[in-house]
């Protein structure tokens, strides 16, 4: 940027208010997390696994935004604890499930409790309708960042028309993460 041109108004921008808001979930999360012996990612990794149990070490690293590497550590003293299991070997494939053991769903369901407060805390001066309306505009803010602006103006060679991330999904020539988002967002906006 120049020294003409004008900078971002912190005071407005959505862009700085969201990282302001999900550091101070950040912190407040660790706060309640750190004595019950657990960070975020622990939490996450666990919450993940009782809602969509037999999860992979890629998929639990993509839905706890870390790196597989990270998430096989973490598995790995999760496992130690007796807070999960895996098989030795891939039942299929070379992926190992991951299930919760008791003794993780009881740490859970304390850590869940501990989280939910604080959320409910973040969320006491929104009334429902507010709520719903952040769930869809944060939806939205998802959806126009995870497509990839490379593909966004991309034409159809025989129709040469413009295209979306969205019409490229759908036609079956997108897969991998970024179809998945894509799918959770369409999912979430569909009327009903």
């Amino acid at each position: 940027m120049s020294q003409g041109e004008p900078g971002i108004e912190l005071d407005t921008s959505l862009g700085y208010m969201l990282k302001a808001a999900a550091s101070a979930l950040h912190s407040a999360l660790e706060a309640v997390l750190s004595p019950l012996g657990m960070t975020i990612t622990h939490y996450s990794c666990l919450e993940l696994l009782a809602q969509r149990p037999g999860l992979s070490n890629s998929e639990l690293a993509r839905g706890a935004f870390v790196t597989r590497q990270s998430m096989n550590v973490l598995l790995q003293a999760l496992e130690r604890q007796g807070l999960v299991i895996r098989p030795a070997r891939a039942p299929v494939g070379r992926a190992l499930p991951t299930e919760l053991t008791a003794r993780g769903r009881r740490q859970l369901e304390t850590a869940s409790a501990a989280v939910r407060r604080v959320e409910q805390h973040m969320l006491a001066n929104l009334d429902a309708s507010e709520q719903d309306q952040m769930r869809r505009l944060l939806t939205a803010c998802i959806a126009a960042l995870t497509e990839p602006p490379a593909l966004r103006y991309r034409s159809l060679p025989h129709r040469g028309e413009p295209v979306t991330i969205t019409a490229i999904w759908q036609s079956g020539h997108l897969c991998g993460q970024g179809a998945a988002q894509i799918r959770a967002c369409q999912q979430r906006r569909q009327p009903g």
